[in-house]
């Protein structure tokens, strides 16, 4: 099967290809920094991070934009309310989202672009719009007239026919329902921060800041543009409405949209008590890989119902599979090959790539490997495990980890590193060999206190970590 993504654009699930030199032009959009990132927005950058790896895994290089916004309302407003600069204001945001997605393992684009950068293109971009016919002027802001582009709407698929005309909205944020001309510069009111450009004192709209870095970085028509179904409408409306004015081409080919993330089935809502930052998550003791693996456990087009008994269920899925590699790594088999396990593990990578290469299934794709872990643990147990089945088993898990990213226990865990363990091992079978068993018993309750369980067989001692 090839790869293939569901189109919001045409509501349809068609094959995919970069449209020249295998390389795949996506802007996705980055975060807002006027507070710390929260895990509905991580379930977003999970998506886009699991996207990244798995085009390059299907043989395309990548040239991604993310952007981070670094001026709007919430920004302005809240930098005021501190009495801080813009720049003072959200540079600990910048660097906490930063932090997190390190925590969480997440790949950094080929560009990250601050919209403060890039201010002065923004206002040419602008002007460019008001030479052509596309904007008007109100009390100092400038407008894009959305009556100029007949399109307007083929995202969100809403009829927008009855528009009316002249009835402008000025904040970034507006009703999904209500379209109306919205503001490309805005002018400053009194304390706030502007930039002093040709085309007047203010400063860009939040639609703009996007068209115009995914225009200057990658062209004007992109392979990929992805974001959360929250910014189907206005954002991503509004900046094709921009971006194929300027240009009269199509502004991006495939629109990819992550759902919803719920909290134990209800939206997430500071008012609800159930708004979690990743750090709120990690301060509860959760290591950042099992929220990982839960943010993509759910197939993207999905909405995630995220929930703590969930977060255990994904601490216990990745120490099977860690037990699994372990045990792969240190039993000793027969030399030879099982054929039947070597055709199982053909077809086991062969059900993962099918369930990636249709529209990034992951919950498919985590069915495949587990029944896989399942089937080979089996033949382990029955002895029919032979020596030369075993890398192509490994072969098949780091295939796996290379986009799930959750077999490496996060540094930070607490939890005994392979070489300490197997370090107290030795030592226990020492003191056995000895006879001091009261020292070799000692060894495994302090093993086991730590999640460690020792199980002894005729080929010694082995070990595995325990699940909560």
């Amino acid at each position: 099967m090839s790869l293939r993504f569901y189109n919001t654009l045409t509501q349809q699930t068609a094959e995919f290809a970069p449209q020249r030199d295998q390389t795949v032009r996506m802007y996705t959009c980055g975060p807002t920094v006027y507070d710390y990132a929260h895990i509905g927005n991580f379930r977003t950058f999970t998506f886009v991070d699991l996207l990244r790896r798995w085009l390059r895994a299907s043989g395309f290089r990548l040239d991604h934009v993310m952007n981070i916004t670094d001026v709007d309302d919430k920004i302005i407003r809240n930098a005021l309310a501190r009495r801080q600069s813009l720049e003072e204001y959200t540079a600990h945001f910048k660097q906490a989202f930063r932090d997190d997605c390190a925590l969480l393992r997440l790949e950094t684009p080929e560009h990250v672009v601050p919209a403060t950068e890039h201010i002065h293109e923004m206002a040419a971009a602008i002007a460019r719009l008001a030479a052509g016919g596309h904007t008007y002027e109100s009390d100092g802001s400038i407008y894009f007239r959305i009556a100029t582009f007949p399109a307007y709407g083929k995202l969100s698929h809403n009829d927008f026919s009855g528009i009316r005309a002249g009835a402008r909205v000025d904040v970034d944020e507006y009703d999904k329902a209500d379209a109306r001309d919205f503001a490309l510069w805005k002018a400053p009111k009194e304390g706030e921060v502007f930039w002093d450009e040709t085309i007047g004192r203010g400063r860009p709209g939040w639609h703009i800041e996007c068209s115009v870095m995914a225009l200057q970085y990658l062209g004007e028509t992109l392979d990929i543009h992805a974001g959360g179904v929250d910014l189907i409408f206005p954002h991503h409306e509004n900046e094709i409405a921009q971006s194929e004015s300027l240009t009269g081409k199509p502004f991006a080919r495939f629109w990819l949209h992550a759902e919803f993330l719920m909290v134990e089935g209800q939206k997430m809502s500071k008012s609800l008590g159930n708004y979690f930052t990743l750090r709120d998550i990690l301060g509860r003791g959760h290591a950042p890989e099992a929220v990982r693996y839960l943010l993509a456990s759910v197939p993207y087009r999905k909405t995630l119902n995220f929930t703590f008994d969930g977060l255990q269920s994904a601490k216990t899925a990745i120490e099977r599979l860690r037990n699994f590699k372990l045990r792969l790594e240190k039993e000793a088999f027969p030399e030879g090959v099982n054929e039947a396990l070597a055709a199982r593990t053909a077809a086991a990578q062969k059900q993962f790539t099918a369930a990636m290469d249709d529209d990034m299934n992951t919950a498919e794709a985590l069915a495949a490997m587990f029944e896989y872990v399942r089937d080979v643990n089996t033949a382990m147990d029955a002895g029919e495990m032979r020596a030369a089945n075993r890398d192509p088993a490994l072969e098949f898990l780091a295939q796996f980890d290379c986009l799930f990213d959750v077999l490496r226990p996060t540094a930070s865990s607490g939890q005994l590193a392979d070489e300490e363990v197997e370090a107290q091992v030795r030592a226990r079978d020492t003191a056995k060999k000895t006879r001091n068993f009261a020292l070799a018993d000692e060894i495994r309750r302090q093993l086991l206190d730590q999640g460690i369980v020792l199980e002894d067989t005729k080929s010694g001692t082995r070990w595995k970590r325990k699940s909560s």
